[in-house]
């Protein structure tokens, strides 16, 4: 190779080179680095030809060129370096290096510097110096080359602490103008976010010693992309290194790969790998340069020593460390299958990224989930999906991990998969996450927000499928939502919300909404008010969710409209008074010690589900915490408050009055509520019972000691949630008013709730609660001291003033 480049001159290198890219049997890095060698030979012969006798000067690659990743049509970066000692013989040989690769029709990227200029220039350009970062010597004065390395990687060194930010606000601009490789549909691998340009930078931050990407798959990731450029400049003849649509197939077939689309699945799981690495790689520069400026007035003030990193809890298992989520000391992954789930939500719902040792570690070691899951499993996953806008970095990460195809099998059908469809903007995988963010904002409109979350999440699920990607949807939508341990009628919603998705907006924009016969067919597919409000919403949020081009204020209108005439179909469909169940035999003995004593009384008993395995324990589905207590005023919030003073959540509460038998006087309240600790162990039922009593008599200031502990404890609450809402439900009780709230789940917040009820003079019939993920779904009945309903404006009124309160 060395003797046909020297002896032919530039006829002979084209020729070897043409030979070269031609060769079926060469690709990849190989054909990459070969390139490289026989290009070296050449220009080390032009070299030693034109620079006979001279002294001082050498020629170095820069770049990728520089790294030996030679693509068929990569201009060729290079620098001849010089001591300055004789700048006429150097332009002499400058003139013979860069004519023949001019007269080749090769791009050249070319400089002539001394070391002093070129670390002058590398000061002065980021670009020029991220070049160099990369030099390779080629030939001549080979100290000459070697001081200049050791000094312009001293240099990025030294200068890392104000190069690095640099730096990153440099790949930040690039992705903000190129997009996100990972989701275009003719993505340009160098420039977009998770291309080469990427790469590179993480090359270099490594090179700074201040950090290091993680480095599983990246390699293989950068390889992945470089053999798609080079199989786009084989193909088009040019040097582009953007991945145009009328190119694909050609470029599929250069590589071997079934189709465009399979192409397109692989470039998307590289950009991935790398904007991941990117993401992770930033985090950790940014806290070592935030914790080099705060440990030398940390030592001061201690008097020297390392300080340990503040740890604050979130969850059971989980704690928050220097801006990141990472499991507690005590954490077991191997024996909390949930803690994923669990780490995941706190994390969303923080607005904090998962630590990456945290979610590794969680994938070496959890176990699986048990089918179905369990109750706290079906929770956080919600609340995951409920938490907004960070919810797609926190799913980006267990998704790097393989931790949502080992919840979620299903999952990998659809993961980096293509959508040729100019309205949507993104991967289906992405656009069923980005549907899940924009439900979280309409979760104050549906009564079970958790199925219009997990609607969201499956909606297009049977896209990885032939066939209508609805009607595969809904059988998959099915095995996942029981899987996930939906009871089966809400296994029944979410399949028919998955199935029909497209239904409102297809009929509303396609079909004559006066004919009855239109209406009447949406309502037989929908079947009842619930189902209707939740397709509605998901309707919003998969068009928002798609591309600003699939929604508008037309279609918002045309489907609203549809949805009213659907409903007034559907309307005799009016819930009923909640029944009045008949009293346990333990109920009923928790009352009558409440006659006998006067005083509350509760019990606590573990709920259980079965175990996954036959040697297994029991699966914990929270506590059942039942009281009686006499009927007075402030049982609601005396008890809500007691609960949130020791830390004890509360997934569903009911509060009745209950029906003594025949015989025994006097009037009970019962609540049946289930709750679980936020973390750490439950408190002793006698510790309960008395400070109930306590707040009953009113010595205990709830209100007080919440504020007390939130004062010194904030909670970290990175979601931004939709605002609450109070409604009143027309027509729904004969005997009540029904107030409906709709927020998002915080400690106190039924505390809070019952205060103002209480405040607002009215007495609490009955109440049911639940907390679905993150979002509380409250309904109390309600009456005046006297027993009848509030009247129409003064119920509105009392709700409006409660929305108010929350808002607070």
């Amino acid at each position: 190779m060395h003797n046909e480049a020297e002896d032919s001159g530039p006829s002979g290198y084209a020729a070897a080179r043409l030979r070269l890219l031609t060769e079926e049997a060469r690709s990849g890095p190989p054909r990459r680095a070969a390139l490289a060698d026989l290009t070296d030979d050449w220009l080390t012969g032009l070299f030693a030809a034109g620079a006979e006798g001279a002294r001082g000067i050498s020629l170095v690659a820069v770049g990728g060129y520089g790294r030996a990743e030679l693509s068929p049509r990569s201009d060729l970066d290079l620098l001849l370096l010089h001591d300055g000692s004789d700048p006429q013989a150097v332009a002499t040989l400058a003139d013979r290096l860069w004519y023949p690769v001019w007269d080749l029709g090769l791009a050249l990227d070319h400089s002539v510097r001394t070391p002093a200029e070129a670390r002058k220039t590398a000061g002065e350009d980021l670009k020029v110096q991220l070049g160099l970062l990369d030099a390779r010597h080629l030939a001549g004065d080979l100290g000459l080359t070697a001081s200049l390395r050791t000094a312009v990687l001293a240099d990025w060194r030294n200068q890392a602490p104000k190069r690095l930010p640099a730096l990153q606000e440099l790949c930040a601009e690039r992705a903000e103008r190129q997009g996100e490789l990972q989701y275009l549909l003719e993505p340009d691998l160098k420039e977009a976010r998770g291309g080469l340009r990427d790469a590179t930078a993480l090359r270099a931050v490594a090179a700074s010693w201040l950090a290091d990407a993680p480095r599983e798959g990246l390699a293989e990731a950068r390889r992945r992309l470089l053999d798609v450029r080079d199989a786009l400049h084989l193909t088009t003849g040019r040097a582009t290194d953007r991945l145009a649509l009328q190119e694909q197939d050609q470029v599929a077939a250069e590589l071997g790969v079934l189709d465009a689309d399979a192409l397109l699945r692989q470039v998307y799981e590289a950009a991935r790998v790398i904007a991941y690495a990117g993401d992770v790689t930033w985090r950790e520069v940014g806290r070592v340069l935030r914790s080099r400026a705060v440990r030398p007035r940390l030592r001061a003030m201690l008097g020297g020593g390392k300080p340990s990193a503040e740890r604050s809890p979130l969850a059971e298992g989980v704690v928050e460390q220097d801006g990141e989520v990472v499991l507690a000391r005590a954490a077991r992954p191997e024996r909390d299958p949930v803690l994923p789930l669990r780490a995941a939500a706190a994390a969303a719902q923080a607005g904090l990224p998962l630590s990456l040792h945290a979610v590794r570690r969680m994938a070496a070691t959890v176990r699986p989930l048990p089918t179905p899951w369990p109750a706290e499993a079906r929770e956080q996953l919600v609340t995951l999906l409920g938490s907004g806008r960070p919810t797609v970095q926190v799913w980006e990460a267990l998704e790097a991990e393989g931790l949502v195809n080992s919840l979620l099998p299903d999952w990998e059908r659809v993961r980096c998969r293509p959508q040729r469809n100019a309205v949507h903007l993104w991967t289906v995988d992405r656009h069923l996450i980005e549907t899940a963010v924009r439900a979280s904002a309409f979760t104050r409109r549906v009564h079970r927000p958790d199925l219009l979350l997990v609607a969201a999440l499956l909606h297009d699920i049977g896209k990885g499928w032939p066939g209508d990607h609805s009607v595969a949807g809904e059988v998959i939508a099915k095995d996942v939502a029981a899987r996930i341990g939906f009871d089966h009628h809400d296994v029944t919603v979410i399949a028919t919300a998955v199935r029909h998705h497209l239904l409102l907006v297809e009929t509303a924009t396609r079909r004559d909404l006066e004919d009855p016969a239109t209406v009447r067919a949406v309502a037989e597919a929908v079947g009842s008010q619930g189902t209707l409000e939740l397709l509605h919403a998901l309707t919003e949020a998969d068009a928002l969710a798609t591309g600003p081009a699939a929604w508008s204020s037309w279609r918002s209108s045309l489907v609203s409209d549809l949805v009213g005439r659907v409903s007034a179909v559907l309307s005799g469909d009016v819930p009923a008074d909640p029944e009045e169940a008949a009293p346990t035999a333990e109920q009923e003995r928790l009352a009558i010690e409440v006659i006998a004593t006067g005083a509350p009384v509760l019990s606590l008993r573990a709920q259980t589900e079965p175990p996954a395995e036959p040697s297994g324990d029991p699966e914990p589905l929270g506590v059942e915490l039942l009281i009686a207590v006499p009927d007075q005023p402030g049982v609601l919030p005396a008890v809500a408050g007691v609960l949130a003073m020791h830390r004890l959540t509360v997934r569903t509460a009911e509060l009745r009055a209950l029906d003594l038998p025949d015989g025994v006087e006097g009037s009970v309240l019962l609540l049946d509520w289930r709750v679980a600790a936020e973390y750490g162990s439950l408190p002793q039922a006698a510790r309960l019972r008395a400070d109930l009593v306590r707040a009953l008599d009113g010595t205990l200031d709830i209100a007080g000691r919440l504020a007390e502990r939130d004062a010194a404890y904030p909670r970290r609450r990175g979601v931004v949630a939709p605002p609450p809402r109070v409604t009143v439900a027309p027509a729904a009780s004969r005997h009540a008013t029904v107030i409906e709230v709709r927020a998002q789940d915080a400690p106190g917040l039924l505390f809070r709730i019952g205060r103002a009820l209480e405040d607002a003079g009215v007495r609490v019939r009955s109440a049911h609660a639940s907390t679905l993920g993150a979002n509380a779904v409250d309904a109390f009945y309600v009456t005046l001291p006297g027993g009848p309903p509030l009247p129409g404006e003064e119920a509105v009124s009392m709700a409006r003033k409660l929305e108010e309160t929350l808002r607070a």
